[in-house]
This record gives C-alpha cells, sequence and structure tokens, in this order.
C-alpha cells in the first residue's frame, strides 16, 4: 500500500470518527443516569440487608469507554460475594449448582432489583433471561428512550477464574472490562469504534447480524485491536485470522485444536480472562468471510461509503429468466409471542434451516437429492417479520433414483436386502434397487417438510419460489443469501 493510499484512509478514519465518537452531553447523561440507579439500588439493598460487593457500569457505555454514538444502552453489573454462599454451594455438582444460583438471582432480581426501581423515573423494570435471570429498564429523556440491563455476578478474584474459571457465565464480564480499560489506549479504543461501525455498516454485527447467524461481538472488536495494535494492521491481516489464532496464552494452533471444545470453531480468539474461552466461537464463517471481502474491497478503493449504516436493498425480481433466482425459494414468517426473545426465534429457525439442508443435500441412504442447499435466515424483529432463503443447486430432480445395498459377497446382507426389495438388480460388485422419491421438486419438499416443525409462535405468511415472495423482509434476506453469502459458497 503506497503512501498516498494509506493518507485517504487515515482521512477517512479521522472523517468517520467525527460521527460515530459519542458527545460530551451524552457521556455525561450516561453517568448521570448510572450514579441515580447505583444510589437507588443502594438505598434498596441496605433496607434489606443485602450485602454486595460493588455496583458498577460494565460494557461499551461503562468502564470500556468504546461505544459508538447515540448507544445509550446501559450494563450495570453488581457483584455478590460467592463467600456468603459457599456453605449453600458445596458439594453441589455443576448442574445444581447453576440452577441453585439461577434461583438465588432469580430472588434477588425480584425482592431488591425490580422493587428498588418501583415508583421511579425508570419504567417498566423487568425480568429477562439469558444464562441467568437479569432485570432490564427503560430509562426516557428527551424523546430517547435508554434500555439499562442490571445483572447480577459473582465477584470472583482473576487468579480463580483462571484456575477453576466462572461458576456463572457473567461472571467474567468485570474483568473483561477492565482489562480493555487497562489494555486499550484512547487512540485503539476510537480504532475499536472505528472497527464496530464497519461491521454495523456491512450489517455483521452482533447477535443481530442478517449475515450469519452471530456477527462480530464488541469484546471481540476490542481484542482485535489488542492483538494487531490498530485498525489498518487488522485490516491487512485480516484475511489471515481464520488461519492464525489469536491465544494470550501463545499457544500453538496445534496444540489448540487438541481441546475438544476448539475442535469446530472457525475462528478462534482466546479470551485474556478464561484460557478455555474462545470468544469468537459463535462468530458465523458467512460474517467473517463477507466482511473479509469488504475489507479488502476497501483496501482497494478506500470511501466513507464502507462506513456508512444502510438498509438492506430489496432484490430486485423482475428479470424472470436469471438462473440464480430460479434456484432461490423463501419461507416467509410472523411471530406472533413477543414474549419469545429475538435470539431463541432466532436460534429454532437456524436449526430448522440446518434440518431442512440436510434432508435436502441426501436421501436417508445418502443418496444425492437436490444438490448443495445454501440457507441465510433473516429478521426484522421490530415488525415481527422472519425469513429463511434457501439456495437449492437442483430444483428439479428425477422422481427415482438408484439406492445401492451390499456387495453381492455378504450373503446375510444380500439374503436381508433381496427380502425387503425384490426389484434388486447388480452391478459392478453391489446389488441396487430402484426408489421412488415422494418429493422431486424443491419447492413441494420445502412445503411437506416443515409441516408441524415451525414452532408454534409462527404464522406461515409464505412458501414460494423468489418470484412470488411478499414482504420487503423477505426480499431483503434474498439480497444477503444471493449477494453477501453465496459468492463465498458456491
Amino acid at each position: 500500500m503506497d503512501i498516498s493510499s494509506m493518507t485517504i484512509i487515515q482521512n477517512i478514519f479521522q472523517e468517520i470518527l467525527k460521527e460515530i465518537t459519542p458527545t460530551t452531553q451524552e457521556v455525561e447523561l450516561i453517568e448521570k443516569i448510572t450514579k441515580k440507579l447505583k444510589k437507588l439500588l443502594d438505598n434498596k439493598a441496605q433496607e434489606l440487608n443485602i450485602k454486595y460487593t460493588k455496583i458498577e457500569p460494565q460494557g461499551s457505555t461503562g468502564i470500556k469507554k468504546t461505544q459508538l454514538r447515540d448507544d445509550y444502552d446501559i450494563d450495570l453489573f453488581i457483584g455478590l460475594d460467592c463467600n456468603l454462599y459457599k456453605n449453600k454451594y458445596a458439594r453441589l455438582s455443576k448442574s445444581k449448582l447453576k440452577k441453585e444460583s439461577k434461583q438465588d438471582f432469580l430472588e434477588l432480581c425480584n425482592k431488591w432489583i425490580i422493587q428498588g426501581l418501583k415508583s421511579t423515573k425508570f419504567y417498566n423494570p423487568r425480568l429477562l433471561y439469558a444464562e441467568h435471570p437479569y432485570v432490564t429498564v427503560d430509562y426516557i429523556i428527551n424523546d430517547i428512550k435508554i434500555e439499562i440491563d442490571i445483572v447480577l455476578y459473582f465477584d470472583l478474584d482473576l487468579d480463580y477464574i483462571k484456575k477453576y474459571g466462572p461458576i456463572t457465565a457473567v461472571d467474567r464480564s468485570p474483568w473483561h472490562g477492565r482489562f480493555v480499560k487497562e489494555n486499550l489506549s484512547i487512540g485503539q479504543k476510537n480504532d475499536v469504534r472505528l472497527l464496530k461501525q464497519f461491521f454495523k455498516a456491512n450489517h455483521c454485527y452482533g447477535d443481530k447480524s442478517a449475515v450469519g447467524k452471530v456477527g462480530f461481538i464488541g469484546y471481540s472488536a476490542e481484542l482485535l485491536i489488542f492483538y494487531y495494535d490498530n485498525i489498518l494492521n487488522l485490516f491487512k491481516n485480516f484475511n489471515i485470522i481464520d488461519k492464525k489464532p489469536l491465544d494470550y496464552y501463545n499457544r500453538t494452533k496445534k496444540e489448540l485444536q487438541k481441546i475438544t471444545h476448539f475442535q469446530n470453531d472457525y475462528l478462534i480468539i482466546i479470551d485474556p480472562i478464561d484460557k478455555n474461552r474462545n470468544v469468537a466461537s459463535a462468530i458465523s464463517q458467512k460474517s467473517y468471510k463477507y466482511c473479509n471481502q469488504q475489507i479488502k474491497d476497501f483496501l482497494k478503493h478506500p470511501s466513507q461509503e464502507f462506513f456508512k449504516l444502510k438498509q438492506i436493498k430489496e432484490a430486485n425480481l423482475s428479470n424472470l429468466t436469471d438462473p440464480l433466482l430460479s434456484k432461490i425459494f423463501i419461507i416467509e414468517l410472523k411471530n406472533n409471542d413477543k414474549n419469545i426473545h429475538y435470539t431463541l426465534n432466532r436460534d429454532k429457525l437456524y436449526s430448522l434451516a440446518e434440518k431442512i439442508k440436510r434432508n435436502a443435500e441426501k436421501e436417508y441412504s445418502h443418496a444425492e437429492k437436490f444438490g448443495k442447499v445454501v440457507y441465510e435466515v433473516y429478521f426484522e424483529e421490530e415488525i415481527s417479520e422472519y425469513n429463511i432463503a434457501f439456495y437449492c443447486e437442483k430444483p428439479q430432480i428425477s422422481q427415482f433414483y438408484t439406492r445401492r445395498g451390499p456387495p453381492i459377497d455378504e450373503i446375510y446382507h444380500v439374503d436381508n436386502f433381496k427380502l425387503k426389495n425384490p426389484d434388486f438388480f447388480e452391478k459392478d460388485g453391489f446389488l441396487w434397487v430402484k426408489n421412488s422419491r415422494e418429493n422431486y421438486d424443491f419447492l413441494e419438499f420445502l412445503k411437506s417438510f416443515i409441516k408441524g416443525k415451525i414452532p408454534t409462535n409462527f404464522a406461515i405468511i409464505n412458501i414460494s419460489d423468489s418470484f412470488h415472495v411478499e414482504s420487503l423482509s423477505g426480499k431483503r434476506c434474498i439480497t444477503i443469501l444471493t449477494e453477501m453469502v453465496l459468492p463465498f459458497c458456491i
């Protein structure tokens, strides 16, 4: 990369930073709200004689200070002294410990946090679940709705976590915040902002990622900048992070691959707080591949457009003879239960799509069926629309196929095969039989397969080929599949 290109890129970074760095007013407002919350919760704790170790803001708007402009959401963490629970949890198995701590957290959420926020300027305190219960509450000011998550965790020493691991999944989080605070400079935190903005602009960020099930999360962005020092260096090396694990503990790729729960991970970014945790384990291969191409394009043709948030365009379906669109199919759904968290809906639909793929690609006998199948799930939670788009290599196949049986010299298996398949024939040293398919049109297969398999909270709006899609979100789903996924899969 020549000096003039580097200058152009640095100028772009500076201009984008002006747009995405939080204003002083935003930072002060978050600090003001956090201070109010801490006071309310401390007062209620004293009233109920509840002991805690600390209340502190975590996440990007908390001690990390890596948030983007207009990101007001607050994560407030309340530490509990695990020594107070030691006798209660002694000799419990991991599953029983998880159940007991969940019950304890639930009780504290209800009698302390929710009760402590009632009749205040904080609206609608409500219980939600991730690994364990937490409270979400809203604060509204100047038409801005700020969502605040209040999370209980066990305040463990770092040495304890490194030796034994956390008790609950969120026990690491405060140490993540401290790591970022202590190890990233102001300039590096600005690079984190640029990286987050890039991921968001390219629809590959967080658990609402349009490309892939899960995109890059905030902590993974922070660690990428930590490992590569700055965003430009990261961009230059982004194409190798799928081949070169990032390990704070300096283990080789070969050593990491011996660890069972890392073996199927596409990217590896080891958590400095916990050597047994891969921060990138959930990051989709689809998200990485698309981002990698976008970064390559940015380095070749630098432009601020790569950092601009834009709605995904609707697919142009006017060309009825388009050879690719003729292989695209869609399921359009409406979620009728807004109490179900979008991540649960997302996960169920990805699971369903994977089952459809497996059953479409191969017969039960492992004979080839509809060829290669690629899918993508896309949802717009605010309007409760969910979609699954499919690419099918061979949408129409023969009604009949030949299934191979046992070798002709395996007498026992041959006799059984002949009894079950009287129309057998011999070829190439094997027995064969001609079978009939129930569905040999992919669309008909799709309609038949999903009967009784769609989660009950969804209404089916449409199942069709791409040319008969009904919703705008469905058309966007087709764009994601055809332009952002398939170029890297077929």
